[in-house]
């Protein structure tokens, strides 16, 4: 099981292929602080809805200089048929090998149904502008969570 991370923590560097099978890099986006949320797979019912609620508030977060990455274990061609099926403007960016997932704690044992299984854990780690770890969130839910971010950081 990945650590979790604390503020003050440097965040982990990645770079991950984009729906357009692009790299996005945690270093592209030095000097704005970043929200990376991570999220068990594309098309599906609870992680729609919160892609979707980072899309209809990404102007206010970005006016608040917060720039936002989806991070999830699917290929950059199902993040397409995500992003062009619900008409998201975050980014989305695939880790198939759970490198980065693993790196950020949000990759391990959860209980899902009464069940302890191994996957995803729906996390949020806020980046500062110099790449150190601002907040962390995990196990959060799918509703209701990009609310609760903008109330906690006063945006």
């Amino acid at each position: 099981m990945s650590e979790r991370l604390q503020p003050g923590d440097t965040a982990p560097a990645f770079t991950l292929p984009d729906a357009d099978g692009n790299e996005v890099s945690l270093v592209d986006h030095k000097g704005r602080k970043v929200i990376v949320y991570f999220y068990p797979a594309a098309l599906t019912p609870g992680c729609t809805k919160q892609a979707c609620d980072f899309t209809d508030n990404l102007d206010v977060l970005a006016a608040a200089g917060y720039d936002v990455i989806g991070v999830s274990p699917d290929k950059p061609e199902k993040l397409a048929k995500f992003r062009e099926k619900e008409n998201l403007k975050v980014t989305l960016v695939g880790d198939p090998s759970k490198e980065t997932l693993e790196a950020y704690g949000a990759f391990g044992e959860k209980k899902l149904y009464g069940k302890t299984v191994t996957g995803v854990i729906r996390s949020t780690v806020v980046v500062d502008e110099d790449g150190k770890v601002e907040h962390a969130f995990y196990n959060v839910k799918a509703t209701g969570h990009v609310a609760k971010i903008i109330r906690d950081l006063g945006v």
